[in-house]
């Protein structure tokens, strides 16, 4: 499995996995989220993908629940979680609304949740899970780099953030921001022309890639988008999801997409995307597909 530095002190696998869906599975038993830790493993998968909203904020003691059974399974994976959405439910269940918050004091304490939740003593990545509108940059930028500098964050990063925000953000930052987790499929084109690639393919930045099967209208749809998925996938033997992934693998911003299912049947099919090199010719037919029109 491609490994993708981050920064001098943090490296991902390519292919992530995502755990936001953790909690919906009937069986969220220590022995069954082994299992599905197991078959990323061995797949070279070794990137979790958690929030601390995920699951009404349960998910990560869902993971912690693991890796208090065996703590060696720490130094196996990376893990990656994010924070600053507040939402009446979980432990926020007396919240009045939803909102976010990025202050000092809320980043604080959701890391200080998340590592007791996950029964671990460090994040390797921590991101700001959505922009906020009354985000002070210079207090949450301290907050990040203090976070970093205490050693009980690896690396910082962002989700969903415009490429103003990530700017208006690093503009008050020691340390830089590491990667951006958006929404990019072939069900969510816009990054590749809307200025969001570009801007973090100048700044080198890796990308992350959420609900890279577009939510699983990819695997379950019809329509042009569908026919040349078939086509590619039955010619190299594969299923769509596995050319839906490898059509962001080919871009040169090096996406790393999250890929979240829950079956024990389907995840070690993840990493066949691997196996799958578009051409040029191939992209843009996916592509064009995805727009449902021809390129001008």
């Amino acid at each position: 499995m491609e490994r993708v530095k981050l920064n001098d002190d943090l490296e991902l696998s390519r292919l992530v996995y995502g755990m936001w869906r953790i909690g919906d599975d009937a069986d969220t038993s220590t022995r069954h989220v082994r299992a599905k830790i197991d078959a990323c493993l061995a797949q070279g998968i070794t990137t979790m993908d958690q929030a601390d909203i995920y699951g009404d904020y349960g998910a990560e003691a869902i993971l912690g629940a693991a890796l208090r059974e065996d703590p060696s399974l720490r130094d196996k994976i990376e893990i990656v979680t994010k924070c600053d959405i507040v939402a009446p439910i979980g432990r926020h269940s007396d919240a009045p609304c939803k909102y976010y918050d990025t202050s000092k004091a809320y980043i604080d304490a959701a890391v200080e949740n998340s590592l007791r939740d996950m029964a671990i003593d460090r994040i390797d990545l921590l991101l700001i899970h959505r922009p906020d509108p009354l985000m002070d940059h210079r207090e949450t930028g301290a907050a990040l780099d203090a976070l970093v500098a205490s050693g009980k964050v690896r690396a910082v990063g962002v989700s969903n953030f415009r490429p103003w925000d990530v700017d208006l953000l690093q503009s008050a930052m020691e340390t830089k921001l590491a990667t951006n987790q958006i929404e990019i499929s072939l069900a969510a084109v816009s990054p590749f022309t809307d200025g969001d690639l570009a801007f973090h393919q100048r700044r080198d930045d890796a990308v992350m890639a959420w609900s890279p099967l577009g939510g699983g209208s990819l695997m379950t749809g019809d329509g042009p988008v569908a026919r040349e998925l078939d086509a590619i996938a039955a010619d190299r033997g594969v299923d769509r999801a596995a050319v839906a992934v490898a059509f962001l693998l080919r871009h040169p911003a090096r996406i790393l997409p999250v890929l979240g299912t829950n079956s024990l049947n389907r995840i070690p099919q993840i990493a066949d995307a691997l196996k799958v090199e578009l051409t040029r010719i191939e992209w843009f037919r996916l592509y064009q597909a995805a727009l449902g029109r021809e390129v001008a």
